[in-house]
């Protein structure tokens, strides 16, 4: 298991609100989101579009109503589909919640193992489930309670992650024993680890590969089955993202922009933009901007 170092930087729960939400539309708000991990459960509920999901091992498109329900420090990634739309909503929540520290029965024998990588959900979870409409009707009242923002609603949101987990326990088809193979993922998680926290800087192959003391080659062929891009595909993508947040949040010029996010020609920036968001650096922002005004409008 990574520590409190390796893991994501931003911070999704305390011990005061357990818990974030967001709203991911890809690409209006960021071009994908890269490989990563966190300390945290994560629930995911597809609103619109089709996306193409890494999560651990598995590889998979996944699309409107299909759910994703991750346990803390898998690493996982989600791409648009061929250069689609995704819209989803994102509950990434604290093991608190499900009472983890306790060490009643339900917890030792249906929690940790999931947590512990002894068991994994069978993710997506599709509308054509037999449990599917009672894991949605769940999932919809979850969500429910995090928009109201009550903190009485936190008593309704706790007992409903339960059943959550409750009915994901009584279908024998969406939990299962662990299938032991190669995972790519923690082969190469010190060198996304260093990516995530040095993409500024010049980063190499060869320097990628010496880190977690594989050859360059197979270094190479580890990262693109974990991954499904190359590193130095996933570089890009770090940097842009890193872009498309500080169009969206700054008045910071471009260049500065492509800069800051490890860019020294901004041609280059403004090319691998383009290709992965859609649109110029200044049309990003100025379609952004517009849309968060008219969101905080609504």
């Amino acid at each position: 298991m990574p520590d409190k170092e390796t893991r994501e930087k931003r911070r999704h729960s305390t011990p005061f609100i357990p818990y974030s939400s967001y709203e991911c539309r890809i690409p209006e708000y960021f071009s994908n989101v890269p490989m990563h991990w966190h300390g945290e459960f994560e629930l995911n509920y597809i609103l619109n579009g089709k996306g193409e999901f890494i999560c651990g091992n598995k590889k998979f498109t996944a699309g409107k109503g299909d759910l994703l329900i991750l346990p803390p420090n898998m690493l996982h990634a989600a791409y648009p589909y061929r250069n689609g739309s995704l819209v989803y909503h994102a509950l990434v929540f604290h093991p608190n919640m499900l009472g983890v520290n306790s060490n009643d029965r339900c917890t030792t024998e249906c929690i940790r193992p999931i947590m512990n990588n002894r068991f994994e959900i069978n993710n997506p979870i599709r509308p054509d489930s037999d449990s599917y409409p009672q894991l949605r009707a769940s999932v919809k009242q979850i969500f429910s309670c995090v928009i109201s923002g009550e903190p009485r609603q936190d008593l309704l949101l706790k007992s409903e992650l339960l059943r959550l987990f409750w009915l994901l326990e009584k279908d024998d088809t969406l939990i299962c024993k662990m299938q032991q193979k190669t995972d790519y993922g923690e082969i190469i998680r010190p060198a996304l680890c260093y990516m995530a926290e040095n993409f500024r800087e010049n980063i190499s192959l060869d320097g990628l590969a010496a880190l977690v003391h594989l050859s360059k080659s197979y270094f190479m062929g580890c990262f693109k089955k974990a991954v499904g891009v190359g590193a130095m595909e996933h570089l890009t993508q770090l940097r842009i993202n890193a872009a498309c947040e500080s169009l969206s949040d700054t008045d910071m010029s471009v260049a500065d922009i492509a800069f800051h996010c490890g860019y020294n020609n901004l041609s280059n920036f403004n090319r691998h933009f383009k290709r992965l968001v859609g649109c110029p650096p200044l049309e990003y922002r100025k379609r952004t901007k517009a849309l968060l005004f008219s969101r905080s409008s609504d």
